[in-house]
Order: C-alpha cells, then structure tokens, then sequence
C-alpha cells in the first residue's frame, strides 16, 4: 500500500498521526487511545481517537505490535514524519562547543574525525561513524636508519606533524651512507609533496639525470616512497566510535535487535558504502529501518551528512546509526553542523 502524502491527511489525523510520533520517539512504547485522549487541546474521546488511529493503521502509517497495546508508528510513518511534520531543533551554545572544541584541539586530520565522531556519539547517544577522506599525505622530512643488513626503518614526518614508521627490505649492499644520501634527498628536495608528486619529481629528475644519487639510493628513494603511497590506498576510510551507547537502558527490552545491530557494525565495508552514498545527497540525508539493506534486520536508522575541502569538494561523510526510535528533531542539525564544523576544518 503507497503511503498517503501529508497533504491528504485532515487536521484531526494529521494532530493525532504527530502526537503519536512524538510520544512514540520519546517513550519507546506503543501509544493507546485512552492516553492520548489526556493529552490537551485534542478535546476527542477515547473512541474517536481509536478510529483515527484504525485509518492511520488501515494507511500503513500505524502498527500494532500486540492486540490492546496501543500503536507505534511504521516505517513508512516515521518518513512521513520526518520529510513533512518534524520541526527540527537547532543545536543548543553547550552541544555546538562540545563538537567544536573536541575538534580544534585534536591534531592531525583523522584524530579530529575521531574525536568529532566520538563528540556526536556521546551527544545522540548513538554509534558514530565517520567517512575519512581519501588524501595523501604531504612530506616534510624522511629519513632510513639500519634495522639489520637487509631491514631499515623508515621514518615519514608529514607536514601536518604526523610521524609514520614503516619497514623497508633493503640489499645488504646499501651502505649507511646511502641510507643518509636516500633520506637527505628526499627531505631537500621532496618536501612539500604528496606521495605521488614525489615519486614523478623523482621519475622526471632521474630521466633528466638532475638526481645527485648514485642506483643504490635512487632505488631505496623509489622504493619507500612507492611502499607509503600503496599503504595509503589501503588505509581504513571508516571510523565508528561509541558503539557502547546501543547498550541503554531501553536495551534490555530488545536484546536481538541490539544485539543484530552491534553485529552489522562490524561490517565496516557495507557501512562505508552505505555512508558513503549521502554524498550524492549534497545534504544530510536519513535512512530509516529497510530503506537500507545493510540495517533491515535490526530495524536501525542512519543520520548522515557530508563535509567539504577548501574548494567545496565532498571528501567525506559523517553520522549516528541508532534505533528507529531516534529523537530525530534534535539528532538532524546536531548531525548537519558536525558537518559543517568538519568543513572548516578541512580549509
């Protein structure tokens, strides 16, 4: 059955579908006709709200999970909600610092995503996750130093203060000073690049013979370069934080559900695409219960939006995924202005 738009709801159904929604989101129970008839200003008896709620049931946007325990909304009247009834709440001065201070403080690019994934779960009460841009890193300094006759370590100094370690096989023929010469060059003449960059720059300045290396370093030079830029391919492009939060209260009650959703959030892959995909929304976009295949089973909802560069470019995208039974008003612009504030960050 194709869900009725708002539009063809009178003012009667549409007062009591919001109130039902509301109570719904904010209790987590069924809601029945004798409770809503105490509420002020409907001025309707029990049984006139009963049949209300018989048509809203009758539309597909009511369900009864058990014979006289009141209705909960569907799925179907959750997005009826959202796209047409909800008003949202702007984030309040004390949640707005809470993410921005969490992000200004944190250093590098992926501990700020962390720390503003982390901020946002703790505020929705939520798991959230976050989309880490796919970015190479700039070189300021590098340099090789001998593990054994075959091994060294080469040690990577980003130019936003990272410092990365990585195991390099080398010939026991490269001698220590080529090992000085490799990581001298890099750092006077490479820096200020990203991993590609250099390894072209290396390419055209070898060709050219502009290279002051002999084969060994030239080789090693290639070599570790090469070796980063292939790890960075393979970075984790997801972060999810605060999975704990799933565990409420209210958790005790629904222990499959829980327990199914915990299970899907190990499937980093599956998020990834999943979150990756409100990028062609250009804004936050929602995903409630089936919408989406990966959280069908658990019934679970995704809030998400994405973060921009300096030139305006989507890099990445960040959200919560939590129950369907979200304080969806609240939860939209806090996910919205993380966005945002990730944005400025990122120029």
């Amino acid at each position: 059955m194709a869900t009725p738009p708002i539009s063809e709801l009178n003012d009667r159904t549409r007062t009591i579908f919001k109130v039902v929604v509301e109570s719904y989101l904010e209790s987590g129970a069924p809601v029945g006709s004798r409770t809503l008839s105490k509420i002020g200003g409907l001025n309707l008896s029990p049984a006139s709200i009963r049949n209300v709620m018989q048509d809203l049931e009758e539309a597909g946007l009511l369900a009864s999970p058990h014979t006289s325990a009141g209705r909960l909304p569907t799925e179907s009247g959750l997005r009826l909600f959202v796209d047409g009834m909800m008003q949202a709440a702007a984030p309040t001065a004390e949640e707005r610092r809470a993410i921005e201070s969490q992000i200004a403080g944190s250093g590098p690019i992926e501990n700020a995503l962390a720390a503003a994934t982390a901020a946002l779960s703790g505020l929705s009460a939520c798991a959230g996750v976050v989309m880490v841009p796919k970015r190479e890193a700039v070189l300021k300094q590098f340099s090789f130093a001998r593990l054994s006759a075959g091994q060294a370590l080469a040690i990577m100094v980003g130019a936003d203060g990272s410092v990365e370690n990585r195991l390099v096989e080398i010939s026991s023929a490269v001698s220590d000073s080529a090992l000085v010469e490799a990581g001298n060059y890099i750092s006077a003449r490479l820096s200020g690049l990203t991993l590609s960059e250099a390894l072209l720059r290396l390419d055209a300045e070898i060709r050219g013979q502009k290279a002051a290396l002999d084969q060994a370093s030239a080789d090693l030079v290639r070599n570790g370069l090469a070796m980063w830029s292939l790890d960075a391919n393979e970075r984790p492009v997801l972060i999810v934080r605060g999975q704990s939060n799933l565990l409420d209260e209210t958790a005790a009650a629904d222990l499959d559900r829980v327990r199914q959703l915990l299970d899907e959030l190990e499937n980093k892959e599956e998020i990834a695409r999943l979150i990756d995909s409100a990028r062609e929304a250009q804004a936050t976009r929602i995903f409630i219960g089936s919408e989406n295949n990966l959280f069908s089973l658990s019934g679970s909802s995704v809030i998400a939006a994405p973060y921009r560069d300096a030139g305006g470019q989507i890099v990445g995208v960040v959200g919560v995924i939590g129950p369907t039974r979200l304080n969806y008003a609240r939860i939209v612009p806090m996910v919205d202005f993380t966005a945002q504030a990730l944005s400025r960050l990122m120029k």
